[in-house]
């Protein structure tokens, strides 16, 4: 991977965990004050949504974290080792928790007629995409298994090489 392209990719997480950090500090609250005074008939307090959207803006920011550490595995050239499996569960792990954030945003969303029930439909698209955006990711995963496991049979047989020469 070319130092230009990390630089780039590092551009783009910063301003992405700049912007979610604005989201949570300027933002959720204004949206907090808004459910407040709305006239809408929600069915559950507006602090569940609050927490909702707050945990997902975390599931958010731990990808963008995990990806900052791989991008730096990929420049050292260690990204084939068993140390980026942690860093790929997570992502995984926090895709999979995004769905449910989604899911259960579009459970607070579906009673009574705060919402349009086409809106919950969205939202059920979004969990399935999110869902299959972490089994992508459980592939990729599984690509980097067997690149780690030819890295190590490369490694083992340059060793067996160098002790014949």
């Amino acid at each position: 991977m070319g130092r230009l392209t990390v630089l780039a990719l590092r551009g783009v997480i910063v301003a992405l965990l700049t912007g979610s950090v604005f989201v949570q500090a300027v933002m959720v609250p204004l949206l907090g004050r808004d459910l407040d005074e709305a006239d809408t008939e929600l069915a559950y307090p507006p602090a569940a949504f609050l927490v909702t959207v707050i945990l997902g803006i975390v599931t958010a920011q731990v990808v963008l974290v995990c990806v900052w550490r791989l991008v730096t595995m990929v420049r050292r050239g260690t990204v084939f080792s068993h140390a980026a499996f942690r860093y790929v569960h997570i992502v995984i792990g926090a895709f999979v928790a995004a769905a449910l954030l989604m899911f259960t945003l579009g459970v607070l969303l579906a009673p009574g007629e705060a919402v349009a029930p086409g809106v919950v439909l969205l939202i059920g698209g979004a969990v399935m995409a999110i869902l299959g955006v972490a089994l992508i990711v459980l592939v990729l995963r599984m690509l980097l298994a067997q690149a780690v496991a030819r890295d190590v049979e490369a490694t083992r047989m340059r060793a067996e090489l160098a002790e014949v020469i």
